[in-house]
């Protein structure tokens, strides 16, 4: 009789992966030439908010054994196999709004937003 293991290996799956607009890789691509040693940014996930998940970005001067490398125009996004369960298939965008400049994160794995659009649930 087969045995099936009850734990998730995101090891096990095919990846649709991410992808980068112009505007954020471009952005990115800024961000790196203004830091000495920066490589990229690495989205994450984490518990968080009233929807369930949020996004966390930060800089990569070292990338991690398990990243997952995303390449567009000469920007790097590394993403944690860990969180390509909750993030796979999402564009990362960065846009004006208002007075504001910020990523935006169009997943088709979010079953729902919080209104303020900090977390989202799958």
């Amino acid at each position: 009789m087969e045995q099936h293991s009850e734990t998730f290996d995101p090891t096990d799956f095919a990846w649709r992966g991410l992808s980068l607009t112009p505007a954020a890789a471009a952005h990115i691509r800024e961000l790196v030439s203004k830091q000495a040693g920066m490589l990229g940014v690495r989205l994450g996930v984490k518990q968080t908010g009233c929807a369930g998940f949020g996004y966390v970005l930060t800089t990569v001067s070292q990338p991690e054994k398990d990243d997952l490398v995303f390449e567009h125009d000469g920007a790097r996004l590394y993403v944690p196999l860990q969180a390509m369960p909750f993030i796979d298939g999402t564009e990362v965008d960065y846009v004006r709004e208002g007075l504001n400049q910020l990523f935006k994160f169009n997943n088709p794995k979010a079953q729902n937003e919080c209104g303020c659009g900090e977390s989202f649930g799958v």
